[in-house]
């Protein structure tokens, strides 16, 4: 079994890779997802050749479809470091991380930043206004204990 700490550890070892759509190589190119992938594949929580494609930049509602499919659902509540989250800045959800413990208390995502370039890790603030982040759907990766 995977813990979470390590699922934490791999999450941060993309950090800083370029942002590319719909790439998956840690140091070469990657997008939000993509982090995702790539740290399950990294650390053999789904085949080596498992992917998510097929999505467009602007979000309508299918990543977090097919994402569904391939992690369990959890209550936002119950997600913890190690878990996945989606959420959206004004529409459709659009954007994934991987949920770490926030240097000053509460969570962080590790997430590929198209405004930034690259893999970031960012505090994970909850909003209602236009420009904050808002809750869609938070997930465990298969082989990690719920």
């Amino acid at each position: 079994m995977v813990t979470r700490t390590q699922v934490i550890g791999e999450a941060r070892s993309w950090t800083s890779t370029p942002y590319m759509h719909q790439a998956r190589m840690k140091s070469v190119g990657v997008d939000c997802i993509g982090v995702v992938i790539g740290t399950a594949r990294a650390l053999q929580l789904v085949a080596p050749d498992f992917n998510i494609d097929g999505y467009t930049q602007q979000p309508d509602g299918t990543l977090i479809e097919t994402a569904g499919r391939y992690m369990t659902r959890i209550d936002q509540a119950a997600m913890q470091p190690g878990d996945v989250v989606a959420i959206a800045f004004d529409g459709d959800p659009q954007h994934f991380g991987v949920l770490v413990d926030y240097r000053y208390g509460g969570l962080a995502i590790v997430h590929a930043s198209g405004k930034y370039g690259k893999v970031i890790e960012t505090r994970l603030l909850f909003g209602t206004t236009p420009l904050t982040m808002k809750f869609v759907a938070a997930y465990v990766l298969p082989g990690i204990d719920a």
